[in-house]
């Protein structure tokens, strides 16, 4: 028994069966078999295309999610980053301004010891009586300062 099919395909295609016993009845009901089986398995072949259309159909849809919730975290990661940098620059100039304050407190401090040690410079200023708030100033000025011959010479 053959059965021809066109170049076509099978979509519409009708078997043309030819036997050497086309009046037999047992090869009738083989011959019903197998068109059953045929339609059986033209109708899996539909159900297993369009489950896979689906299949593709839900990858695609998936992929485009993806791509969106990509470039949403591009974006916000840019923004993070534009961030960090301006925050970076406020930081630099931040602390170019506190190194410029503190070498003014330091030209500030160093006056402020100048004038103190000499108290030539202030003006109205109290005097500490406590040696030990100002341990530079001797409550006792008036003794001499005694020194022995056998004192050596002494590094500080």
């Amino acid at each position: 028994m053959k059965i021809k099919v066109p170049k076509g395909g099978m979509s519409s295609v009708q078997p043309v069966i030819s036997s050497a016993s086309e009046g037999d009845p047992q090869y009738a009901v083989i011959d019903d078999r197998k068109r059953k089986r045929m339609l059986s398995n033209r109708e899996s072949a539909r159900r297993s295309r369009l489950k896979k259309k689906q299949y593709i159909d839900g990858l695609v849809n998936e992929v485009k999610h993806l791509q969106k919730e990509n470039k949403e975290i591009e974006e916000t990661a840019e923004t993070v980053l534009q961030n960090y940098n301006r925050v970076e620059s406020e930081n630099q100039i931040l602390r170019a301004q506190m190194a410029e304050l503190n070498c003014k407190l330091e030209v500030y401090d160093c006056l402020f010891n100048i004038t103190d040690d000499t108290g030539d410079l202030l003006v109205n200023s109290p005097q500490i009586s406590d040696p030990l708030l100002n341990p530079w100033q001797h409550t006792y000025s008036s003794q001499p300062i005694m020194a022995s011959a056998n004192m050596g010479p002494t590094f500080f």
